[in-house]
């Protein structure tokens, strides 16, 4: 990055929200030009696990379009989504900060429609980069804000806007509607809304060509109902016979052997990724654009899903609303053909809140905003060494009260913190026991200490989310 590029990142934590912006905008115009920009496209699928690709280890389907960018780029192999359920990963991924420190922290609704609303002044990686001089798209699910309410997306941003407002409206493919900005366009119900939506991303990059664009694409796929075209499910139907008289049942229609049409889902959204490559390939992007691509949280247990089957979460245990791996550890693959180089796997520890700072980097410009992020640029480009996080953290109020927290090969949970913030420590490690099979507390009764230690130092309390928070354990249970 050039001296003239950098901002100095001291003045903006004496600042926030519109401040931050304010001053990101004076200086950003001594940032790089936009030719020396890259384009960013984002791909975030929607519960898709672990194990569903097969450079991941995918073997009851295949994925060739998003094996290409680990053939072409790097695979990451210890990467975290935000939290373990929708919301509160979109939030972290969006603001730079874990859910100890975010806003949001779980799934609350809305009525009519949507979910609970991130603040106005909120600094997004869409905001960010708009003063940056990119053109900003979305295209999926949104789920930080009801429409009309100050965390719609075209107030947190974007340019443009089109799918679904709502996690509820998006547990179906086959809706009566979807958002164009602020504007509600109407659908036959007929129409399957990923095929409409991943068409709407294409046009974005296509109309954005000539200068520099982030174009954020969380597709709900495979999320809740299992719906497909019967183009895509019909290979799977005589592939998995033994599944034709399972009804998957969720949001809207009901279907018929639920593991032919995950299957269908998938691949047709590994398509659907195979047109972007192409597309960046027409219009000459390909060495002006970081293509990358992760999921959420871990695999579901929706619309007759069979996780098990598939071997969704791989090597992990548990699932989506879990935080252990099965349900936070991502796949994460990037691609930028001439500054990434092809073929790498990386053991780099990161998250979903690194992707502010990594965006702020990519774009010429030092985070203006207090992150608990680390820019992952070093990692990707090879550039000089990575830095590495002391820790990274998760707490989750539902089912009871989840914390957890990894530090190194050591990977600490705690459960029932709701109703007893002192709970004891479950303790893994993750280098010798991957799989979180065998808590070895009892053996490490400094580093319990040393981890509960780091819960309580993450967590702030919020007044929507969670009691008062982590406390570390007292030291007569230290010993």
């Amino acid at each position: 990055m050039s001296r003239t590029a950098r901002l100095h990142r001291r003045d903006f934590l004496r600042l926030s929200g519109a401040g931050v912006l304010a001053l990101a905008a004076a200086r950003l115009a001594r940032a790089a030009k936009d030719s020396d920009k890259p384009n960013i496209v984002f791909i975030l699928a929607d519960d898709l696990g672990y194990g569903d690709l097969s450079c991941y280890g995918q073997t009851k389907f295949s994925t060739p379009n998003i094996d290409r960018l680990a053939a072409e780029g790097v695979k990451f192999t210890d990467h975290y989504s935000g939290s373990t359920v929708c919301a509160p990963s979109r939030c972290c991924l969006m603001t730079g900060k874990h859910t100890g420190h975010a806003f949001i922290r779980g799934n609350k609704e809305l009525r009519p429609e949507g979910q609970h609303p991130i603040p106005a002044d909120t600094v997004t990686i869409a905001k960010l980069l708009k003063k940056a001089g990119y053109a900003t798209g979305m295209f999926g699910k949104w789920g930080l804000g009801g429409p009309g309410t100050e965390g719609d997306p075209v107030k947190q941003g974007f340019d443009e806007f089109f799918g679904y407002n709502c996690q509820r409206h998006a547990h179906s493919y086959y809706v009566k509607y979807l958002w164009h900005n602020t504007k509600k366009v109407p659908l036959d119900g007929k129409t399957y809304s990923a095929d409409l939506i991943a068409s709407k991303a294409r046009a974005f990059i296509r109309a954005n060509k000539d200068k520099p664009f982030f174009c954020y694409i969380p597709t709900t796929v495979p999320h809740a109902s299992l719906h497909v075209p019967e183009e895509s499910a019909a290979a799977f139907r005589k592939k998995f016979p033994q599944f034709e008289e399972k009804i998957g049942r969720y949001a809207g229609p009901t279907i018929k052997n639920p593991a032919a049409c995950f299957a269908g889902m998938v691949t047709r959204m590994d398509a659907e990724v195979g047109k972007i490559l192409a597309l960046l390939k027409e219009l000459d992007l390909d060495r002006k654009t970081i293509v990358m691509f992760t999921s959420d949280n871990g695999p579901h247990l929706e619309g007759g899903h069979m996780p098990r089957f598939f071997n969704s979460n791989g090597p992990l245990k548990g699932h989506k609303r879990d935080l252990t791996e099965g349900g936070i550890r991502a796949p994460l693959l990037a691609r930028w053909p001439g500054r990434i180089k092809p073929g790498r796997v990386s053991h780099h520890a990161s998250a979903f809140w690194d992707m502010m700072p990594t965006f702020c980097h990519l774009a010429g410009f030092e985070c203006p905003e207090e992150t608990d992020g680390i820019s992952m640029y070093p990692e990707l480009t090879g550039c000089c060494a990575q830095e590495a996080h002391e820790y990274l953290y998760w707490e989750y109020w539902q089912r009871g009260g989840i914390i957890a927290l990894r530090k190194g090969d050591w990977k600490a949970i705690r459960f029932g913190a709701a109703k007893n913030p002192d709970a004891p420590l479950k303790l893994y490690n993750l280098k010798d026991d991957l799989g979180e099979t065998t808590d070895v507390a009892a053996k490490h009764p400094k580093i319990v200490a040393e981890l509960g230690e780091l819960m309580a130092k993450a967590h702030r309390p919020n007044a929507i989310w969670g009691p008062r928070g982590p406390k570390a354990p007292s030291p007569r249970k230290r010993a």
